[in-house]
């Protein structure tokens, strides 16, 4: 028998039926704060986006948004800097930023020395 995912003792059907006050109670105090805030104009249109047809592929700048109970099962593209991440929002993700699924830095990968390298830096030991 396949384990349900609870956040925080709630199951995703419990989730979605919460107002955003009943959800803040139970996220971490810095996502608490950001939702006492407010959403920005541009945060509340992609909610409304997002409403309106929750299927289709939505792109956003808004790496600082929290992720709410409504965002469930959205695919969405976060903008890292150079292309856009997509991001599916599973009920792992709730209470988290956006910004956290979209890495905008990657791991450098240094190969052999270039041109212009000094000689030494070409020499390999035998030892």
């Amino acid at each position: 028998m396949a384990k349900r995912y609870t956040f925080r003792g709630y199951d995703a059907e419990q989730l979605k039926e919460m107002n955003l006050d009943e959800f803040s109670k139970i996220i971490t105090a810095r996502e608490r704060r950001a939702l006492k805030k407010g959403f920005t104009t541009s945060q509340r249109r992609l909610l409304e986006k997002i409403k309106r047809d929750p299927d289709k592929f939505h792109k956003t700048h808004e790496r600082d948004m929290v992720i709410i109970p409504q965002m469930l099962g959205a695919k969405l593209g976060v903008y890292n800097g150079k292309e856009w991440v997509t991001v599916e929002i599973t009920p792992q993700k709730l209470g988290h930023r956006l910004g956290e699924f979209a890495m905008t830095r990657q791991r450098i990968k240094h190969s052999a020395p270039g041109v212009g390298a000094s000689r030494s830096s070409k020499h390999v030991s035998i030892k």
